[in-house]
């Protein structure tokens, strides 16, 4: 099947032909003609299989033809809320792309940065609104947003919304909006809280899903070093020695370990640069540019800050901190491969990251291949319960001692209270 059958409109069809995009992945095949056909649609979809595409053209396709007949410019129409500023920012470009020959505009709104620009062009009208829910609902208690025009709404990576604290704000804005309009709800992962918000906002929607969380794309190439702890960044050095591995997501477990991990390679001359929550926002935007322009060589992510990232030819994953759920890895090693493009992970694994490897693996029903010809072999053995408890003691007894000295470094710097 290809796009021009699933009756899309002209103006649409021309920018797909403009992006070269001919062949409609699985979700899009299956949501289009749904939306099309004004159905509710729960879609169940994991990263890299083009479900932003798959409610944006049928939306535009929407208000394009509503427009014809109504002749109604300026009110938000529709409107899409995701968890990331990445992510949003992302979604604003899709639309912009599949509806350049349309004239609907729209736009985005997050937090972290100046609410003027936004609001401005709130002012000036727009047909689609993507956003933030903390910064939308900010905006709309500022007066400057009003829900109740709005006939499409969105709610994407409804599973990543709650992991980050937003299903109070999820539910403020749905009071919001009116009884009477088309929801879309797409989630990477089905647990239960998540059916049950579902339920919430869609009327007798028609169930879409495609590849399951267990899964990961045919395409992809997944790899394994077992190595100890204390070798990691050197066993990294010496898989980016392989100069075809040009451009290369890595993922750190911590905030400060993404932040740690670029400076190491920084000094090492590999153009890198790290993106997290504790960034602010122009960091962030500014180093994934780099990255999409090829001027970083490895992008250091945490996943909540990667869940956006969306890059064409992105070939290079690297783990190198094994998650302790398996569909995290489901959902990192997605970021390589996608539309059917070929992608490679590798993961590096430390002794106490071997059981994370057997969850991942019983997940994707599949063993990963592991990479024997390796200069840091893993020799150390994980902790037992015993030696674990005894690790953590000695851990915590040397936090209390840094924050000890500390107070006491506090306390001599204070002058005593002069007497008169």
């Amino acid at each position: 099947m290809r796009f021009d059958d699933l009756n899309i409109i002209k103006p649409i069809l021309k920018a797909l032909n403009e992006e070269e995009y001919a062949v409609p992945t699985s979700i899009q095949e299956k949501a289009i003609p749904l939306i099309i056909d004004r159905k509710d649609v729960l879609g169940s979809a994991q990263t890299g299989t083009g479900k932003t595409a798959a409610f944006a053209i049928p939306i535009l396709q929407h208000l394009y033809n509503d427009r014809q007949d109504n002749h109604r410019r300026g009110k938000i129409k529709a409107l899409v809320i995701t968890p990331t500023r990445e992510l949003a920012i992302q979604i604003g470009e899709s639309f912009s792309t599949y509806g350049k020959h349309t004239g609907i505009k729209n736009t985005v709104v997050f937090g972290g940065v100046n609410q003027g620009p936004q609001t401005q062009a709130i002012k000036r009208g727009v047909d689609i609104l993507v956003a933030t829910p903390g910064r939308l609902l900010d905006l709309m208690n500022q007066g400057f947003i009003r829900l109740r025009d709005v006939e499409y709404f969105v709610l994407d990576e409804a599973d990543r919304m709650l992991d980050m604290g937003f299903i109070n704000d999820i539910k403020k804005i749905i009071e919001k909006l009116p009884a009477k309009r088309q929801s879309l709800f797409f989630s990477a992962t089905m647990p239960n809280n998540i059916v049950a918000l579902s339920k919430k906002i869609l009327k007798n929607p028609v169930k879409v899903e495609i590849n399951a969380v267990s899964s990961a794309a045919d395409t992809l190439k997944q790899y394994l070093y077992y190595t100890n702890k204390q070798d990691k960044k050197s066993l990294l050095l010496h898989i980016l020695k392989d100069r075809k591995i040009d451009q290369v997501l890595l993922f750190s477990r911590t905030k400060h370990g993404a932040d740690k991990l670029a400076k190491h390679l920084a000094a090492k001359k590999i153009l890198s640069a790290a993106i997290h929550g504790d960034k602010a926002q122009n960091q962030r935007q500014k180093a994934l540019n780099k990255f999409k322009d090829g001027e970083l060589r490895v992008l250091v992510a945490t996943d909540i800050a990667a869940r956006g990232i969306d890059i064409d030819k992105l070939k290079y994953v690297i783990n190198y901190d094994i998650p302790n759920l398996p569909e995290t890895y489901v959902h990192r090693i997605g970021r390589a491969g996608r539309a059917g493009d070929e992608g490679i992970s590798i993961s590096i694994c430390e002794p106490e990251e071997n059981v994370y490897v057997k969850d991942i693996e019983k997940l994707i029903n599949k063993r990963i291949e592991v990479i024997t010809d390796n200069p840091f072999p893993q020799t150390d053995r994980p902790m037992n319960n015993a030696e674990k408890k005894e690790a953590a003691k000695e851990k915590l007894a040397r936090k209390q001692e840094y924050f000890a000295n500390k107070n006491k470094k506090k306390d001599k710097q204070i002058k005593p209270k002069r007497k008169y």
